[in-house]
């Protein structure tokens, strides 16, 4: 009964999206669901991937992880090459990089979820989750307001490796990486392991589909960080807390229209409501356990998450934004993120096993 109320409410939202705003959103609200579901059903975590390769040598989760980058690199890179309308997730490479991606690695070990991570768990009522989410949005905003400083330190031009490449050689180059991953993972776990879990397999297919309806609906790839710092960023300037004409990222054409608009209309904010959508549509019937947490943990986890936030922005995405969509789209920055952000993992996972999370 639970579940057939909350998909009364999501069948009700998306009408109402229908009627007063766009077929188009109405049917992001949907793939968003779809994205939710997907993540809370199969538990499809980029941080517990990443955290049970190093702790238990368990390359499950990764495995799971490149299958949905090399689906989506050959879903994504030659619609992009045939529909010159979509935009590739391209982000440029930087110090703000560098530093935003290792520090995201790090607290997203430490708040146990990353931005869809932190979204599916949310929903699935998850206490610690819960709490970091708005923790998160202000993280996110703060880095968006503070971006041109950090692109100071140093940047160059993003680089679109189906541009410098051509379209095939660029999907070829991606898929070989990819490869390669597997083969690192492979002298990293040893012999004698699992590598398939269906679990893992059938969510990747699932949200490959789901990120490339995501691009052909939305003209743009799967993102989830911009969305939290957009609201965070109608927030304060309504409060009269922010001036975003005097603001280097916010006075931007694309994104002071998004300010003056209903956030109804953001693409990226659609897709978020309906994964939190999505993953309490699974609660209603399999609620989500949680550990009980002391005080000092609560407190660490909740800075995690501000941190988290702020670096993502820094970072260009989180592992959907700047991995997912970065690699699968032939952005450099989405290969730079991921080794920097590995690193930043092997920290918080001492981090976090220092509190005993």
């Amino acid at each position: 009964m639970k579940r057939f109320s909350m998909a009364a409410l999501l069948a009700a939202f998306f009408i109402f999206l229908a009627l007063q705003v766009s077929i188009r959103q109405a049917v992001l609200l949907l793939v968003g669901a779809g994205m939710g579901a997907t993540l809370a059903s199969a538990r499809f975590g980029f941080t517990t991937g990443w955290r049970l390769l190093v702790e238990q040598r368990n390359p499950q989760g990764v495995t799971g992880q490149i299958v949905l980058l090399a689906g989506a690199s050959v879903l994504a890179l030659p619609l992009l090459a045939q529909f010159p309308e979509l935009h590739a997730a391209l982000g440029p490479p930087s110090i703000s990089l560098l530093v935003g991606a290792f520090f995201f690695g790090l607290t997203m070990q430490i708040a146990d979820g990353c931005g869809s991570g932190t979204l599916y768990k949310a929903g699935l009522g998850v206490p610690l989750n819960m709490a970091i989410l708005p923790l998160f949005t202000l993280g996110s905003f703060l880095g968006s307001a503070h971006i041109d400083r950090w692109l100071a330190l140093g940047q160059i031009e993003p680089v679109s490796l189906p541009a410098e490449l051509g379209t095939l050689p660029a999907l070829a180059f991606t898929l070989g990486l990819l490869g390669l991953l597997l083969l690192l993972v492979r002298v990293w776990v040893g012999t004698g392991r699992t590598w398939l879990d269906k679990r893992w397999l059938w969510g990747a297919a699932a949200l490959t589909l789901l990120a490339t309806l995501n691009l052909l609906i939305a003209g743009q790839p799967w993102g989830v960080v911009y969305g939290f710092g957009l609201w965070a960023a109608k927030g304060a300037v309504s409060l009269g807390l922010f001036d975003p004409s005097a603001n280097m990222f916010w006075s931007q054409a694309g994104n002071a229209e998004r300010l003056g608009q209903s956030v109804l209309l953001d693409v990226t904010s659609i897709t978020n409501i309906g994964i939190l959508g999505g993953a309490l549509w699974v609660s209603a019937s399999t609620p989500a356990s949680a550990q009980a947490l002391t005080g000092r943990q609560w407190l660490v986890g909740l800075l995690a998450g501000f941190v988290m936030g702020y670096s993502s922005r820094l970072a260009f995405g989180c592992n959907i934004g700047a991995m997912l969509s970065g690699i699968s789209t032939g952005s450099l920055h989405g290969w730079i993120w991921v080794p920097l952000a590995f690193a930043g993992t092997l920290v918080g996972i001492r981090v976090r096993r220092h509190y005993q999370f």
